[in-house]
């Protein structure tokens, strides 16, 4: 059997984009990839993405946020930064790591605007992440 293309994606906080995009190649990848991602200040999974990933099937409750630093030594075939703060201070890592630079929108802080508009923006950025997400598998595994 062919190895599992390695990915690793990075935000900031590793609290929202990053997790989604995490659980969302996790399983559109299925056994082809294995999927890690992280933060370059972590910071706590956001209830909001938990909430809109259960609407579309695919759970993300059980993972956490992790400081980029727990993978500083590791080889991944693709680093993908979700955020341009992630893009900017990404640590360089051994091996032929390709990086992908796609920034998607920040949804709004806790308490910055109301639960349906930050879910609206969480559901628009999910959305935007998937169709992506889907685009960057297909392509890499024919």
């Amino acid at each position: 059997m062919k190895n599992k293309i390695r990915v690793l994606i990075l935000c900031t906080g590793n609290s929202a984009r990053s997790q989604m995009a995490e659980g969302i190649l996790r399983q559109d990848g299925g056994d082809r990839f294995e999927v890690h991602s992280a933060g370059v200040k972590p910071n706590a999974v956001r209830p909001e993405a938990i909430q809109v990933m259960n609407e579309i099937g695919i759970d993300i409750s059980g993972q956490h946020s992790k400081s980029v630093d727990e993978f500083i030594g590791q080889s991944f075939d693709y680093v993908i930064t979700v955020c341009d703060n992630a893009n900017e201070t990404c640590p360089v890592l051994p091996g032929k790591t390709e990086r992908i630079h796609q920034s998607f929108e920040d949804p709004p802080a806790p308490g910055a605007a109301d639960e349906a508009a930050t879910l609206a923006v969480f559901r628009r950025v999910r959305d935007e992440i998937h169709a992506w997400m889907r685009a960057f598998a297909a392509e890499r595994v024919q």
